[in-house]
């Protein structure tokens, strides 16, 4: 490639000229090189996902992870839980905005599965985990999403979760890798097979992180 010569550009007809103006584009095109917008554009994030969570008809937490300190502490993100079911639990749409913060979301039964990005966040990416995330439990369920099932199979549905998204990042989006990979780290052995109390076992330090921190 030629590399450009280093002379002044020719204006066209009618436009200002560069003048005393110069230092003026040049302020200018420096404030549009840091405007947030354009480096949105420019350099999109990969931390995509900021929490998922699942609760129950009630509002009470199941399942959850949360990627950054938008929310520290428990406290902090219960509340937050709380807010996001009272504005969609009882609504038909799949989208909603809450305190700054993109949020898809679904429901099946007793249970409602939550996605959470940034405000600028692509919807379409949010959807696809919500979408993989629910079909994954579907499949790993046998088509019984509801609360007492997944309460029997948590430490698995914690597994799902992990091989959907990590760190914020999202690393599968297709429900049969999802599970041909959860079923791998439990040794071959499918999920289902597993009984109650080998699945309530394996997943007690992951749960009281979750639930009891």
């Amino acid at each position: 490639m030629q590399r450009a010569e280093a002379r002044p550009r020719q204006h066209p007809e009618g436009a200002a000229p560069g003048g005393g103006s110069g230092g003026e584009r040049a302020a200018a095109a420096a404030a549009g090189a840091m405007d947030p917008t354009r480096l949105l554009f420019q350099e999109p994030s990969l931390y995509t996902v900021k929490a998922i969570f699942i609760l129950d008809n009630d509002g009470q937490r199941l399942l959850a992870k949360y990627y950054d300190d938008t929310f520290p502490s428990t406290k902090e993100q219960k509340t937050f839980e709380r807010s996001v079911f009272n504005k969609t639990h009882k609504t038909d749409s799949e989208i909603a905005f809450l305190e700054g913060l993109t949020i898809v979301y679904k429901s099946s039964i007793d249970l409602f599965f939550y996605v959470v990005g940034s405000s600028q966040e692509n919807e379409l990416m949010l959807v696809a985990v919500l979408t993989c995330l629910f079909d994954s439990l579907n499949h790993m369920l046998r088509k019984n999403v509801e609360k007492r099932s997944l309460l029997d199979n948590l430490d698995g549905a914690f597994l799902v979760v992990d091989e959907i998204v990590d760190g914020g990042v999202i690393l599968e989006s297709d429900p049969q890798q999802v599970i041909q990979k959860v079923n791998f780290r439990v040794d071959d052995s499918p999920l289902s097979e597993q009984s109650v109390a080998q699945v309530l076992q394996s997943a007690k330090e992951q749960i009281k992180w979750s639930l009891l921190k």
